[in-house]
């Protein structure tokens, strides 16, 4: 211990991580959240997430990934930083401090294995404002959806929740869903090529009263980012 150091002359506050996992199914971005079976804000909505345990969290994406196991059973393939939020009346517990982390993934089954959560579920993303939700997760949940907006225009950060084996078609369709516009096929065909990401499958399904190309992301490959926004 460093001499003349005592932890308990200073008040240290809340500290949390949370996470926010998005998914796109049948056409809608959907929220993975928990319903809060314990105080404070017992049978609300909120994020899955919880305190750092010093003694088992070797970091702080340590404890995001712990938690959602414990909450939701969902292990997402890669986290990315949001924010870090802090404030004296975000927690009626006393000054907090939460950090924040987002996600793109494929829907995963969801259940819960710990006392306090009553429930986990994928919401749809327009239903979040008429539900009950704890903190100031509202708040964060919009937030996270503005830069993951951004990321689709942006990157090949969509690709994270399609299956497999996928078209243009998919693509282009979780992209539209995601930033709420309409994207010009050329424009996806040529990302999807620029990107060097992607593997051509010899095979062909049926889309639309054609045949669609297959894709598959190449192993070992990282999201590729562009200079340029997506035209839309």
């Amino acid at each position: 211990m460093i001499k003349h150091y005592d932890i308990t002359e200073y008040k240290n506050p809340l500290f949390t991580v949370d996470s926010v996992l998005f998914t796109v199914k049948n056409g809608a971005l959907k929220v993975l959240m928990v319903k809060r079976a314990s105080e404070p804000f017992a049978g609300r909505w909120g994020l899955p997430g919880g305190f750092v345990d010093v003694d088992i969290d070797d970091s702080v994406s340590m404890t995001a990934l712990r938690k959602l196991k414990e909450k939701t059973s969902v292990a997402p393939q890669y986290l990315e930083q949001l924010q870090t939020y802090s404030g004296i009346n975000r927690d009626p517990r006393g000054f907090s401090v939460t950090l924040v982390y987002f996600a793109l993934i494929a829907e995963a089954q969801v259940s819960t294995h710990i006392e306090t959560v009553d429930d986990a579920k994928w919401i749809d993303i327009d239903e979040v404002n008429n539900l009950p939700v704890a903190f100031d997760h509202k708040y964060i949940i919009e937030q996270a959806k503005a830069r993951l907006k951004q990321k689709a225009l942006y990157s090949m950060a969509p690709v994270y929740c399609l299956p497999e084996h996928f078209t243009v078609g998919q693509f282009k369709s979780v992209i539209e869903t995601i930033i709420g516009k309409p994207v010009q096929r050329k424009s996806i065909i040529r990302r999807i090529e620029a990107a060097g990401m992607f593997e051509t499958l010899d095979e062909k399904v049926k889309s639309g009263g054609r045949l669609a190309q297959l894709y598959k992301v190449k192993a070992g490959v990282d999201i590729v980012n562009f200079e340029r926004n997506l035209s839309v």
